[in-house]
């Protein structure tokens, strides 16, 4: 077999070999980075720039990338548990690997760097924020009454009730805010349910997850928050309701009072005005699954 053939078969080969860069998407991170002689780059736009032009790359010759999330301080106590020199590549393509398999990670389809970072940030923080809240439904243990384990009890609440709330929107594509105020700060979950050609609604299996946890939380620590939807659908204008968090179950919001929150601001406290065909209303019955349980955790 001639040196050519090899080098063909090689280059067929490399199209099968997926691959995870890990990137620093601010110039925070970056500027902790460069504390390693062996970490060349000095300008940050530079390296986005560069990066940038190596997935295009990869991605026209037929190779497969993940974007993953590096962060130096991770990185320094990966090398210090591994025992492994922070201050040579390798380290950090072995840091990179784990990155691909525990950390957020956003495939490269050919988007601009632009679009892929806020991405690849809004993943970090969704993969946190269901890290935090499994820990601390966890943490909750058993019900000192009935001895069920009160987090799960929580996760089936909760997954019914949203499978309840989805039932009873009506057409359209729906998307969702939890909110729930935890310590040290209020959690956040945002839940995308869209329709595809033939009416059945498509979920995002980790932010399906994420949205759970969060209201699972709120149901089994009784902690305010609330739950807001909004559908859009063709030809109509959108619909925007939402319930309270009360007990482990939820209370709907009247008219007003969905108004009023999509129409002050949060900070100042002034009015805003309203969107132009937009109905803010009350939202469906749920029914019996709605309703707060007799039995109380």
């Amino acid at each position: 077999m001639t040196r050519t053939d090899h080098q063909t078969m090689r280059r067929i080969l490399r199209r099968e070999i997926a691959g995870t860069i890990g990137l620093l998407t601010d110039e925070h991170d970056f500027r902790a980075m460069r504390r390693y002689r062996s970490f060349t780059f000095d300008n940050h736009r530079t390296y986005l720039d560069q990066v940038e032009a190596l997935l295009k790359t990869r991605a026209s010759q037929g190779g497969h990338t993940t974007v993953a999330l590096f962060d130096p301080q991770e990185y320094a106590e990966f090398c210090a548990e591994t025992g492994l020199d922070p201050d040579i590549p390798s380290s950090r393509t072995r840091f990179t690997a784990e990155l691909a398999t525990t950390g957020p990670t956003i495939p490269y389809d050919g988007q601009p760097l632009a679009d892929l970072v806020p991405a690849l940030v809004d993943e970090a923080v969704r993969q946190a924020t269901w890290e935090y809240a499994s820990t601390l439904l966890a943490r909750l243990g058993a019900c000192a009454s009935c001895g069920e384990d009160i987090g799960r009890a929580a996760f089936t609440r909760a997954s019914d009730l949203l499978v309840r709330i989805l039932d009873t929107s009506g057409p359209g594509n729906r998307h969702l805010v939890c909110s729930v105020k935890a310590t040290p700060e209020t959690l956040v979950s945002v839940l995308h349910a869209d329709e595809d050609d033939e009416g059945a609604i498509q979920l995002d299996e980790a932010e399906a997850l994420e949205f759970t946890t969060v209201l699972a939380l709120g149901i089994a620590t009784q902690s305010p928050g609330g739950l807001v939807m909004r559908t859009t659908a063709p030809g109509t204008g959108d619909r925007i309701y939402g319930w309270r968090l009360r007990g482990e179950g939820l209370e709907p919001l009247t008219a007003g009072e969905v108004f009023d929150a999509y129409c002050t601001d949060i900070e100042s406290g002034d009015l805003i005005s309203p969107e132009s065909d937009v109905d803010y209303c009350v939202p469906p019955d749920l029914g019996q699954e709605g309703q707060t349980p007799g039995h109380r955790h």
